[in-house]
């Protein structure tokens, strides 16, 4: 299966995007990105957005949204099936992985949310920050024992996170295996505090990381929080970068 397919998270572009949404769809898809992961949709309808996305040949590789609930159990599985994906990712704060109460109370909502999707063609993960490993809990990584308590959950394993958190992102790839489809990439100084850079300006060991991953990964997601340079061209750049090194399949 490798190189595996490049998606961008719209995240990323997100201060462009508030301006011209389908400008930026555009940009993406001439840039070679095979697919994007939606993080909002910036008041377009799904149908909408479907048919731009079509039309620039891109595909939806995942979306960021809200904890599936029976409220919006509905909402959620309808925008999937306009959009075409199958993953929906969400994701906990601090506070939610400072314990082990609080994160088997975690585990517990994020087991709800993949059991409502049950049978909908649509499965649910969850994507990490540092804090889910920057300590220990019974040996563990805090993602870990979430993970083991949530099994039907799969992972959104954010490498460059991983890393600052403390761990070795190459070794919880390839510990996680098939239960990570999702890799999200970024790069930075490997301090939470400063702004990333361009996927390999930084100090992450991407042949080791993408190396790790399993035959059963879907998708490289580029992610950039936030960057001191031009973030339009810190996408583009990272594109170049993963493509150009034969870690990513792209359109380009």
């Amino acid at each position: 299966m490798k190189p595996y397919p490049i998606s961008l998270q719209l995240y990323s572009l997100r201060e462009e995007a508030k301006d011209n949404f389908p400008g930026v769809l555009k940009q993406v898809a001439e840039m070679g990105y095979v697919g994007v992961e939606f993080a909002g949709l910036h008041d377009f309808a799904p149908a909408d957005l479907r048919k731009i996305l079509d039309d620039l040949g891109l595909v939806v590789s995942s979306t960021h949204g809200p904890m599936p609930t029976a409220e919006n159990l509905s909402e959620v599985i309808d925008t999937a099936n306009a959009l075409g994906y199958t993953r929906h990712v969400a994701g906990f704060g601090p506070a939610q992985f400072a314990t082990k109460e609080t994160i088997l109370e975690s585990a517990a909502i994020a087991q709800k949310a993949a059991e409502l999707l049950e049978g909908s063609g649509i499965t649910f993960g969850i994507h990490n920050h540092y804090w889910e490993f920057d300590h220990e809990i019974d040996g563990k990584y805090p993602h870990e024992v979430f993970m083991e308590a949530a099994p039907g959950a799969f992972a959104q394993l954010d490498t460059y996170w991983v890393q600052v958190g403390g761990a070795d992102p190459a070794a919880i790839v390839k510990q996680y295996g098939a239960r990570a489809p999702l890799l999200h990439i970024k790069d930075g100084p490997g301090n939470r505090e400063q702004a990333m850079t361009a996927v390999g300006a930084g100090i992450v060991d991407w042949s080791a990381v993408i190396g790790a991953a399993a035959d059963t990964t879907e998708w490289l997601i580029v992610e950039l929080d936030r960057c001191d340079t031009d973030m339009t061209e810190a996408v583009a750049e990272s594109y170049r970068y993963l493509i150009g090194n034969g870690l990513a399949r792209g359109n380009r």
